[in-house]
């Protein structure tokens, strides 16, 4: 009997710590018709000008909704980008008229693909830290996410 209790106390044990050191998810954030979820943006060596960030938008909406824009107190501004791979080399530029949010669709802002890009950042983005950053819809107006800044490397798990 013993030995079947030890390793059901040692799993237990482990449930019991990893419940306590897990950090919740972040609820999402509601403007208008749409949900932002997994915000995140990817920490910056120190004296680094660019800063990317990332997220999901849901729209629950009949309507489409477009991301406009975004800003942060740590840069002079924030754009709307869409990296892409065209004969094995990676061009990155900005969506000038932003980034469509289709009704009944999530739109996933991820490496490799679209993002956000803070340009003339006044200071490094330190993993651990949590940062405010506005974004700007052309419907349903602006909101302030906080976005919690991950390491140089990886990207948590959205």
């Amino acid at each position: 009997m013993l030995k079947l209790l030890c390793p059901v106390a040692g799993l237990l044990a482990s449930l019991f710590i990893f419940t306590a050191v897990a950090q919740p998810a972040q609820a999402p954030v509601k403007v208008g018709a749409l949900a932002i979820e997994a915000p995140w943006l990817r920490a910056t060596p120190g004296g680094a000008k660019v800063g990317a960030g990332y997220l999901r938008i849901t729209n629950a909406g009949s309507e489409a909704d477009r991301l406009t824009g975004a800003a942060m107190p740590l840069s002079t501004r924030g754009e709307v980008h869409e990296m892409t791979m065209q004969n094995g080399v990676m061009h990155m530029a900005p969506l000038p008229q932003g980034l469509a949010i289709p009704p009944g669709k999530t739109v996933e802002l991820k490496p490799g693909g679209y993002h956000l890009m803070f340009l003339d950042l006044k200071g490094a983005l330190k993993q651990g830290d949590n940062v405010d950053v506005t974004l700007t819809f052309e419907k349903a107006g602006s909101v302030t996410v906080r976005f919690p800044v991950e390491g140089l490397g990886g990207a948590p798990r959205m």
